[in-house]
């Protein structure tokens, strides 16, 4: 351990509302509920914005991963994106000057990301940014502006790949931890003191902590392979049939480029059965396109975190839109199509374990995965300790 021998009690709010930031949310939690165990020092608030708020896409999450029950449930509901971030920011704001929280813990890309760091960043909070640094360097895309913007209003960024790293310092973020190594998760440098100490939102500090999805993925695999029954209830086979999952903006918002996809689908999966979880917002456009997926092609609901996870690990090939899915396919070492014409994870592209799909001919180019590209999935662990470290040191020099 490296903490501080007198650490302080630690107030953090963290601020959750799409399906990915639950999940992301899951590690931490358990990741806290560890520590307090023994020291019980992290009081863990949890907003739920109601970005989500479809069933389907969010209370089943809480109930399966066995979440806590928000404290604070905000129910912003759907709308522009202008829209719903300012809703956001607004409703945000009002529980944080109740709370007065050290500090928010934000996740992802999503308009709750945003509009969670804005309000936090107005209200002098500090902000701590989960998945901070990635970049798909496509500004068309909501969630590219996102990140960005939380990024740089964020004083602790916890990065999840040294590529991450990479995108903040040629954004001019200097006050970078172990060179954008994988901090120890036992110990830190000798200059943690340093950096924490003249850590502020004019000099936030960037760390590399590894991906807590990997974190999620050794929890969780365990526990859906002795729950999940989707196999059996589709009658499935292992390997014996392929993923799709569409959601992202860009592709549901258009028909132009979801026509584009439903053509690329149909097209490389003519000889296989492919199952696709239908996501409410992509029903909607469906129904209006004029193009249609083969029969091959089964629609089904959304399914919960660990049936998904099993229709992954035992897919032949998934297809999906989604950054998270990318990751999980490449560490369950099953091939993956993106269904966008760029990515942010492009560690799962350079080991040819994933490809956009513009550049898809028919096979992977997958090499032996030796390089641990997402750390060692203990960064849950590593976000809890650097956030009492930096809290026993700021309190300190108070």
């Amino acid at each position: 351990m490296f903490l501080e021998n007198n650490c302080t009690m630690i107030k953090v709010v963290n601020i959750i509302g799409a399906r990915p930031q639950f999940i992301k949310y899951f590690s931490i939690s358990n990741a806290i509920k560890q520590f307090n165990k023994e020291n019980n020092l992290i009081e863990n608030i949890l907003v739920h914005t109601g970005q989500h708020y479809d069933y389907c896409m969010s209370k089943v999450f809480f109930d399966e991963l066995g979440i806590k029950e928000p404290d604070y449930h905000l129910d912003v509901g759907s709308g522009s994106h202008g829209e719903q971030t300012g809703r956001i920011i607004q409703k945000v704001e009002e529980v944080l000057l109740k709370i007065n929280p050290d500090i928010v813990l934000v996740y992802g890309d999503t308009n709750s990301t945003l509009g969670g760091a804005l309000a936090a960043a107005k209200l002098k909070i500090p902000v701590a940014h989960i998945e901070a640094g990635l970049r798909s360097f496509n500004k068309n895309m909501p969630e590219e502006i996102n990140r960005v913007l939380t990024d740089h209003v964020s004083t602790i960024l916890f990065c999840p790949t040294e590529n991450a790293v990479k995108n903040l310092t040629n954004e001019g973020f200097k006050n970078v931890f172990n060179n954008g190594k994988l901090v120890p998760s036992d110990h830190f440098h000798h200059d943690v003191k340093k950096n924490f100490l003249y850590a502020n939102r004019n000099k936030p500090i960037v760390i590399n902590v590894g991906d807590v999805m990997y974190d999620v993925l050794k929890l969780s695999l365990k526990i859906a392979e002795k729950r999940s029954k989707i196999l059996e209830t589709l009658r499935l086979d292992s390997k014996r049939y392929n993923l799709l999952t569409i959601h992202r903006s860009e592709n549901t918002n258009f028909k132009k480029n979801f026509e584009k996809i439903v053509n690329f689908v149909n097209g490389a999966s003519r000889e296989d059965i492919v199952i696709f979880p239908m996501h409410p917002g992509t029903e909607k456009i469906y129904k209006i396109t004029n193009k249609k997926f083969s029969e091959n092609i089964k629609i089904i609901n959304p399914v919960g975190y660990f049936d998904m996870l099993i229709l992954l690990r035992n897919c032949k090939l998934v297809m999906t839109d989604s950054g998270g899915m990318q990751k999980e396919a490449f560490l369950l070492k099953v091939p993956c199509i993106t269904l966008r014409d760029e990515t942010e994870w492009i560690e799962t592209v350079k080991s040819g374990w994933n490809v956009l799909f513009k550049n898809y001919q028919g096979i992977h180019k997958k090499s032996n995965m030796s390089k641990k590209y997402f750390g060692d999935g203990k960064a849950a662990e590593r976000i809890i300790k650097i956030l009492l470290e930096w809290n026993a040191i700021k309190t300190k020099v108070i």
